[in-house]
């Protein structure tokens, strides 16, 4: 029934960033939505074991870098390993967005989230962050997710 449902909803494909204590980190990622226009608020979704969800943590910031069409080797690359055991960011050249949070040049758009909140959801964790800066770096077609392709 979860594969299911899962597999008949839309979703994109991300790579949600961040630094906290001088590590960049990166995790693939299909949880992650807008929730407000006023002020605007985006949410991801990590499960609590990650070390993504360590580094927001830590800098109370994260990115949602947007993944593009033609980017599942990308999409595996950061959703098949740990950060804990792997620099995934080493062969990725990136830059820091102003609050620090790592914008991927492979990104064909990005959010950077001041971290507001953090809810218990299931196995998971809500992340909610007040978008702080936004760009679109290239205007072409997002990769969609596929159940079981990335992680």
């Amino acid at each position: 029934m979860q594969k299911v449902i899962a597999k008949g909803v839309s979703l994109g494909m991300y790579i949600i960033t961040a630094n906290g204590g001088g590590k960049a980190n990166g995790m693939t990622a299909c949880w992650a939505t807008q929730v407000s226009f006023s002020p605007l608020l985006m949410m991801v979704s990590i499960g609590p074991d990650k070390y993504t969800n360590e580094l927001i943590k830590k800098s109370g910031y994260f990115a949602i870098n947007v993944l593009s069409e033609g980017q599942t080797n990308e999409a595996r690359h950061f959703g098949f390993q740990s950060g804990r055991t792997v620099d995934k960011m080493k062969d990725y050249a990136y830059t820091n967005a102003p609050q620090g949070s790592p914008i991927l040049e492979i990104a064909m758009a990005y959010c950077e989230c001041k971290l507001k909140d953090v809810f218990p959801a299931g196995d998971h964790e809500l992340f909610v962050g007040e978008v702080v800066n936004a760009k679109l770096l290239k205007d072409i077609t997002p990769l969609p997710f596929v159940w079981g392709e990335y992680f």
